[in-house]
């Protein structure tokens, strides 16, 4: 029985975790399912963007705790937990959160490029409630996010927040009602799919390169020689939509 749905809607890849009676927590088989899914996005140049959620209106509860008592692992060598908070995607993947976003499904959001939350979502990071850390990318990457003493409550008091607070403190995009996280989300990346695929990877690539300087110039050179940015100023000269082709 799968663990991970995909879905296709227009040029975007709707991947749900769908373990609902365990709150949506990742196990191992979530996680190689959704690292496939994520292969998926990423090989296939028709997708442009990637959505992530959870069923039954919970993003996730985490790591299965019960599962990795019995030894199994939540993480993918070299991709991390759930097979993404260490992977380097080309492709744009934002987070649709609905319900709980706690401790690794946090780090699940916190690991997509964009995050679309509902108003009543709860985001937090409780792993020193357990004698833990959080480990998935939350230390490392939640003070890169928002201000200092802002992550260390989270960090240090391990008590969520709702998704209209995080939305205050810049921590999401946008943040919707109740059950429309996903829509907004997926509309969200329709959006980004209007823009040069090229583009967009390099963006990514420099962002999170450790001498972005470098890199940038590197990835500009690429650019100036694509089909994509010749497409991109000759639509805008004729005043027209561009029609990339990624190449």
């Amino acid at each position: 029985m799968s663990e991970v749905r995909t879905e296709r809607i227009g040029s975007t890849l709707l991947i749900t975790i769908d373990r609902p009676r365990a709150r949506n927590a990742v196990n191992a088989a979530v996680a190689a399912q959704l690292a496939a899914a994520l292969d998926e996005l990423e090989s296939d140049p028709t997708l442009r963007a990637g959505v992530l959620t959870g069923a039954d209106n919970t993003f996730s509860a985490g790591m299965d705790l019960k599962a990795a008592l019995q030894g199994e692992s939540p993480e993918i060598p070299g991709r991390g937990f759930g097979g993404l908070t260490e992977a380097e995607l080309a492709k744009p993947l934002i987070a649709a959160v609905e319900g709980f976003a706690m401790g690794g499904g946090f780090e699940l959001a916190l690991g997509c490029d964009l995050i679309v939350a509902a108003e009543d979502a709860k985001f937090g990071l409780p792993e020193v409630k357990r004698g833990l850390i959080a480990a998935g990318g939350g230390v490392i990457r939640l003070p890169k996010r928002i201000p200092h003493h802002l992550a260390m409550e989270f960090l240090l008091t391990g008590e969520p927040v709702t998704g209209r607070r995080a939305g205050e403190l810049g921590l999401v995009n946008r943040v919707t009602p109740a059950g429309d996280a996903a829509a907004v989300a997926v509309g969200l990346a329709e959006k980004l799919a209007e823009n040069a695929p090229l583009a967009l990877a390099a963006v990514k690539k420099v962002v999170r390169a450790a001498d972005p300087a470098a890199v940038q110039r590197e990835e500009i050179k690429k650019l100036m020689q694509s089909k994509d940015v010749r497409e991109g100023m000759t639509a805008f000269a004729e005043r027209r939509a561009p029609k990339w082709t990624g190449e």
